[in-house]
């Protein structure tokens, strides 16, 4: 653990915890010729440790043989969940911790590219007051397969770096770890996207004390990796989702900023545009700024306030361009107070007045639209 035990005590003190019984969910996609070795492996901590254990296949309807390769086996501490509806992987790690039985749950890959040896140490790491305990690439004794390449072992180092402002843990990127049952159930609005569930756990449950074990991470043997370009791209929509999520106000006024300044670009490429055409310069300027108002509308409806997107856009659109309104004359009326009682006759005093009457128009159609034309419903929607 980053804050450890001896190696000597671990296997020792984890038996304590162990008389409480675990569930390990495994989410599955077409991994028919790692069950078998996964059940294997797991079988054999059981016994060696005395640990009451359920294994819970949650499967993505791989139809691949996997439901068989689990009944196959013949043990009733091992079963099988097919899902058909929103798939993914950590969708399907939710799905598992909700339908497993026992107090304390831990995920991992069904490729065994995670050592379920080390189980024991993770249960251990709660035991000793960790609210989650990870299996770690990156601290001291952690490591990765050899064949990593510079590209992949970049691609993640990148990925946990993108994570830092959620968590400080070493590897936030890790699918393995261990949780209680009963702080995962203290979850708020769940919506994972992609494959990593662990972020969206310590994000949404409210951990703020995570415990990393040292492990190796080794490629697959059998069957082909599901980290495709599509999945790096869900990653992406998944920290945004979590940083509006832990960093809401802040997050709606850096989006709301940024489509503001997609705006100015908008504007000037038509009006550019429509000059080349032969407009007039105020039929260009008109063309401009109605444009730019229908995109900064558009995006502000699908990004920054996207909560309110389901709501009849019409009304939305005419309170937006009532409020875009209200925020340019709030800039008119600042701009000249400003330049006749802070900065008349100073050089640069224009300049600075109309920075200053720019500030208080966008601050206005931010508050306008937070709190009037995209407001929040006290009623939330449902977790998916």
């Amino acid at each position: 653990m980053s804050n450890s035990a001896g190696p000597d005590n671990l296997q020792h003190l984890a038996r304590i915890e162990l008389l409480a019984p675990i569930s390990v969910v495994v989410p599955t996609y077409r991994e028919a010729e790692n069950i078998p070795h996964v059940i294997e492996r797991l079988d054999r901590l059981r016994k060696e440790q005395g640990i009451n254990l359920e294994l819970l296949f949650v499967d993505d309807n791989s139809q691949d043989g996997s439901v068989e390769a689990v009944r196959a086996c013949g043990h009733d501490w091992v079963r099988i969940i097919v899902r058909t509806g929103n798939r993914g992987l950590s969708p399907a790690v939710v799905d598992g911790f909700r339908a497993a039985k026992n107090p304390v749950l831990v995920c991992m890959d069904g490729d065994l590219s995670h050592p379920p040896e080390q189980i024991p140490n993770l249960i251990l790491g709660l035991e000793t007051g960790q609210q989650m305990m990870l299996g770690s690439r990156y601290v001291s004794g952690g490591s990765t397969d050899d064949n990593w390449g510079l590209f992949r072992w970049l691609n993640s180092r990148i990925a946990t770096l993108l994570a830092r402002p959620l968590t400080h843990v070493r590897d936030p990127m890790s699918g393995f770890f261990a949780i209680r049952r009963s702080t995962f159930l203290n979850a708020r609005n769940l919506n994972p996207v992609g494959y990593k569930i662990a972020l969206e756990l310590i994000a949404k449950c409210g951990i703020n004390n995570v415990g990393e074990i040292p492990i190796r991470f080794t490629d697959r043997v059998r069957g082909h990796s599901k980290l495709t370009f599509k999945e790096q791209l869900k990653y992406l929509q998944h920290l945004r989702r979590l940083y509006m999520y832990k960093f809401s106000a802040s997050m709606e006024l850096l989006q709301f900023l940024a489509v503001g300044a997609s705006g100015v670009v908008v504007n000037l490429m038509v009006l550019t545009a429509a000059s080349d055409l032969g407009a007039t310069d105020r039929a260009a300027l008109a063309g401009g700024i109605g444009v730019s108002v229908i995109t900064n509308f558009l995006l502000n409806r699908r990004f920054t306030f996207g909560y309110a997107r389901r709501r009849n856009a019409w009304k939305q659109f005419g309170g937006f361009v009532g409020a875009s309104a209200v925020g340019m004359v709030v800039n008119y009326g600042v701009a000249v107070a400003v330049r006749q009682t802070l900065f008349a006759g100073a050089p640069g005093g224009l300049h600075m007045s109309a920075l200053a009457g720019i500030a208080a128009g966008m601050a206005f159609n931010y508050l306008g639209n937070r709190f009037i034309v995209f407001r929040k419903q006290s009623i939330r929607p449902k977790d998916s």
